[in-house]
């Protein structure tokens, strides 16, 4: 009977290792097909077949061709965000933060966050960090307090860490303090000149106060959508003006406090990229400057590549993109799929962050007098209820797989099929493919002497990895 069993155990020991053995052979497949009601579920895996040396592969790789280091794709972890997860229960709260910050089983690893350096328009109310009574002023900035963000932000932030201690972290402002600004308003205005000196200690004061939380502040932007003074909170900044904080405060006070943060320009939709451009075309404001970062509420993906063949050796950002309430599977998918995760980074684009993370059945909270009002979450939290929304499933696509350090490489360029194809750190190849004629496609995919066969129904997109 011994015997028996350890034949038993040894048949099933060689079996397991045949069944493994030949799964690394294949190509794992994660699909979400909005028309058949599949959102990123794994597929059987995919073999490996013969070449066929007189046909053309529909999807060539090109692993010698490498373009840009990955940052990571994420969300935005506006004050909203953090309000409705931090009233969840704790085991509710730290379930949803492992499901989106973890990577193992049916995790989906987001891997960068964009936090607001004070109120966003998707805060409860508007504050910054160093709010006066009328008429006063506090160019020492003696009363700067990280405030409500230590009811949410801070707390959410810390429990992401303890999942992902790696993860970067970018702060965007939505406006300083109102009396720097021109108006004495939260929405729009001009940041007055005299408080250059104090705006750029406000921003060291800040990742110093992060740091001390045990957060580090990976980047900034210097200003969110700086050409956009409708929202609340809100600042106008045009380009003569930003090259000239940076370069004459906020980069040289970064160097005095031995900041490594990284300064990011523009922040903006797609359709300007001269104003990125005229800011790094001033070397004295270059040396301080990171890369660019962009939105696309305005103009093509294209535009990225202008300001990446204008400065090569500058690096790109997407930082924002919304999913307009209530959302709709079939179209925001291979929408966002298309331009963002495909076309941002095919773009030279390190990160795509969806806005935002978390909202309520009602898009709340938002500030009033400019807040958005119809910006859906990548979850809708009720209570501890979950709701999973598009940006859940666009930035899992990329997220899981691509991770951090994983770098971009070539692929044939298609119109019906659009793909990016990523290569990771432990050498896994990760393509995402989207197909986006109507009709269902089959198409064989070619990397060195290996290929295979794939199908996608039409509208559907699938992650490859192998």
């Amino acid at each position: 009977m011994v015997c028996k069993k350890r034949y038993l155990v040894f048949f099933f020991v060689l079996i397991t290792t045949f069944v493994n053995a030949q799964q690394k052979k294949a190509v794992s497949v994660w699909l979400t097909d909005p028309a058949h009601s599949i959102f990123f579920k794994q597929q059987t895996p995919l073999p490996f077949t013969k070449i066929d040396k007189n046909k053309t592969a529909t999807i060539s790789i090109d692993d010698k061709q490498t373009c840009q280091s990955i940052d990571g794709f994420g969300f935005a972890l506006t004050g909203g965000s953090a309000m409705n997860m931090m009233q969840m229960s704790t085991a509710a709260r730290s379930a949803l933060i492992k499901e989106l910050f973890a990577t193992d089983k049916n995790n989906i690893g987001a891997s960068y966050l964009r936090v607001s350096i004070g109120a966003s328009d998707l805060n409860e109310k508007v504050f910054s960090y160093d709010d006066l009574p009328e008429g006063q002023t506090d160019t020492s900035l003696v009363h700067f307090d990280l405030g409500p963000d230590k009811n949410d932000v801070i707390p959410v932030l810390k429990e992401i860490l303890k999942i992902d201690p790696a993860i970067k972290i970018m702060g965007s402002p939505w406006s300083p303090p109102v009396w720097m600004k021109a108006n004495h308003d939260t929405r729009g205005g001009s940041l007055l000149k005299e408080f250059y000196p104090a705006y750029a200690k406000y921003f060291v004061k800040y990742i110093q106060a992060m740091r001390k939380q045990g957060i580090r502040i990976d980047a900034i932007t210097v200003q969110n959508e700086p050409l956009h003074p409708g929202n609340n909170p809100s600042l106008q900044m045009f380009a003569p003006d930003q090259a000239d904080f940076v370069k004459n405060h906020l980069g040289p006070a970064f160097k005095a406090a031995h900041i490594d943060t990284k300064i990011i320009i523009y922040d903006h939709n797609a359709d300007k990229p001269e104003y990125p451009i005229s800011i790094l075309d001033d070397a004295d404001a270059k040396k301080y400057i990171d890369g660019s970062a962009f939105h696309l509420y305005g103009g093509k993906i294209e535009a990225l590549s202008k300001v990446h063949d204008a400065h090569p050796d500058k690096n790109l950002y997407f930082t924002e993109q919304w999913v307009g309430a209530p959302g709709n599977f079939a179209k925001d998918i291979p929408h966002h799929i298309q331009q963002l995760i495909i076309g941002a980074t095919r773009n030279w684009s390190k990160t795509v962050i969806e806005w935002n993370l978390a909202s309520d059945p009602q898009y709340k909270p938002h500030t009033d007098r400019g807040g958005c009002d119809r910006c859906l979450g990548a979850v809708t939290i009720d209570k501890d209820s979950v709701t999973r929304n598009p940006a859940y499933y666009i930035i899992a696509h990329a997220a899981k797989f691509a991770r951090p350090g994983s770098v971009r490489i070539g692929s044939t360029i298609s119109d019906d099929l659009p793909n990016t194809v990523f290569k990771t750190k432990d050498g896994k190849i990760v393509l995402i493919v989207l197909n986006n004629t109507k009709e269902s496609r089959t198409f064989d995919v070619l990397l060195k002497d290996k290929i295979f066969i794939a199908s996608l129904e039409p509208g559907a997109v699938a992650t490859y990895v192998w």
